[in-house]
């Protein structure tokens, strides 16, 4: 039987949030069975803890936010994919400002350190949010499917319509190493026309070539080019692994999304769980089974597995 997990050593990591570019400290420590992720600002007097679960969403422009008790935290996707992806079940996690740093721009950096770290089972079984039935949100041509499925799996779709990088299509089976293989290293990316509009709402003032794509003219303006085909979409990914995270528990099923983002993770997570009948908590009983990822090479595939 699966036990739920946390880390055997604290983690430490410094760098500067991509939208406020101010520095930042983070530290994360292990916790007991049963207490989730748990984020603490530690630089308010007195401390102010916001649990990392979805009902916790304030805003999801750019990144998505938690708060509570009138205090926040910005951009904890990054983090929270890595700690859900590679089995971490419960942590406390003390960062010093309202920002998680973007680091490289990946989620790699994280899953290093806990890699480093190394997990530590505790005495609980894991449990696990199993999809029942259906269940599907949708904004225009954008839209987010949760159905029930044998594994935790995800099939993402971008669109630029006309500018690079144009579609993409990707479909993988989410485990602590197709994650780590196919997914952490895929860096955030945005337009270089829409930094300075960016700058003027207080978004992007930390963003810079060290820790994301740039993109211009159908250029990738970063000189080592990308890391990997498809980063893109890879990295929209990731994001929604980390914003998954947020139900609190480790979900089987297969997330569909078409031109999606944080804000549609978010509305499809939280139509899920206002919905009893569409899924139930399980107790695990074996591990997931790893089923080699692939690439999309064409929308006619995306469109045939949704059905």
């Amino acid at each position: 039987m699966p036990y739920q997990n946390t880390i055997k050593s604290k983690i430490e990591l410094t760098g500067a949030g991509l939208h406020s570019g101010a520095p930042v400290s983070l530290v994360i420590r292990p916790a007991g069975a049963g207490e989730g992720i748990r984020i603490l600002r530690t630089d308010l007097d007195p401390v102010v803890e916001i649990p990392a679960r979805v009902d916790f969403v304030t805003e999801t422009t750019l990144a998505t936010v938690l708060g509570a008790k009138g205090a926040s935290v910005s951009t904890v996707e990054h983090c929270l994919a890595a700690l859900r992806a590679l089995g971490v079940d419960n942590a406390v996690i003390e960062i010093d400002g309202p920002e998680f740093p973007i680091l490289d721009g990946s989620a790699a950096p994280y899953v290093e350190k806990v890699r480093e770290a190394g997990l530590r089972a505790l005495s609980a079984p894991r449990k696990y949010l199993k999809i029942k039935k259906p269940v599907r949100v949708e904004c225009k041509d954008k839209f987010c499917i949760l159905r029930p499925y044998d594994g935790f799996a995800i099939t993402y779709s971008i669109d630029f319509e006309g500018s690079f990088p144009g579609a993409q299509h990707y479909y993988i089976e989410v485990n602590g190493d197709s994650f780590e293989k196919e997914l952490c290293r895929a860096r955030t990316f945005g337009f270089l026309g829409d930094v300075e509009k960016l700058k003027a709402i207080g978004k992007a003032r930390g963003a810079s070539l060290e820790n994301a794509i740039a993109l211009h003219e159908g250029k990738v303006v970063n000189p080592e080019g990308l890391r990997m085909p498809g980063e893109m979409v890879r990295h929209k990914i990731l994001d929604a692994v980390g914003d998954l995270a947020l139900a609190g528990y480790p979900i089987e099923g297969h997330l569909i999304v078409h031109k999606g983002g944080h804000e549609m993770h978010r509305r499809v997570l939280a139509a899920l769980l206002a919905n009893p009948d569409a899924w139930s908590l399980e107790t695990a009983v074996q591990e997931v089974k790893v089923i080699r990822p692939r690439v999309f090479e064409s929308r006619e595939l995306l469109v045939a597995l949704v059905g």
